[in-house]
């Protein structure tokens, strides 16, 4: 039986976030009991030429949230500006994108099977075929944003695994 672009995109996409949500709920309690300030991780980097922890969280939140509106328009293009969240406003992010992620219905993903989506950069147009942008494109940057973001937690020595990242797992059955 094919997967279908709904377990593909939503599903995944909600795994991931909820996930990285935990981590930085699980971070929040740690910087607390250590009496650290929060948001000084917002703005942390894991080497000075990579982009700080604030733009880490966001780009999952852009991979699960604009690649759903994207299957949807057909288009896609990164965000000019993005907003100077804080910690808090982190957590609202990835809490309002897996919400309207929760809302999407399984047909209206599933209708944009086989559609193209154009993604316009200033430097470039792709066009990709729906399932091939959330394979190919979105899955794999949202895992790399998602894995930096968990990796300047753990630097910052906030006591984190891989279960943690991993999230909830979509098991058949655990025996």
């Amino acid at each position: 039986m094919p997967i279908s672009l709904y377990d593909l995109s939503i599903g995944s996409y909600l795994q991931t976030l909820d996930a990285t949500a935990a981590l930085l709920d699980k971070a929040l309690a740690h910087f607390q009991e250590k009496k650290i300030d929060p948001e000084v991780i917002v703005t942390t980097r894991l080497y000075p030429d990579m982009l700080p922890f604030r733009f880490q969280v966001q780009s999952v939140a852009f991979h699960a949230g604009a690649t759903v509106a994207a299957l949807k328009s057909g288009t896609l293009s990164p965000p000019k500006d993005r907003p100077n969240h804080d910690y808090a406003g982190l957590q609202a992010l990835l809490a309002d994108t897996a919400a309207a992620l929760r809302a999407e219905t399984r047909e209206s993903i599933e209708a944009r099977e086989g559609s193209d989506i154009t993604f316009t950069t200033p430097a470039s147009t792709r066009v990709f075929t729906a399932t091939d942008f959330v394979l190919g494109f979105s899955l794999p940057n949202l895992h790399f944003h998602a894995a930096t973001a968990y990796d300047i937690l753990r630097q910052a020595g906030v006591p984190i695994g891989k279960r943690d990242f991993l999230g909830q797992l979509r098991v058949k059955e655990t025996r």
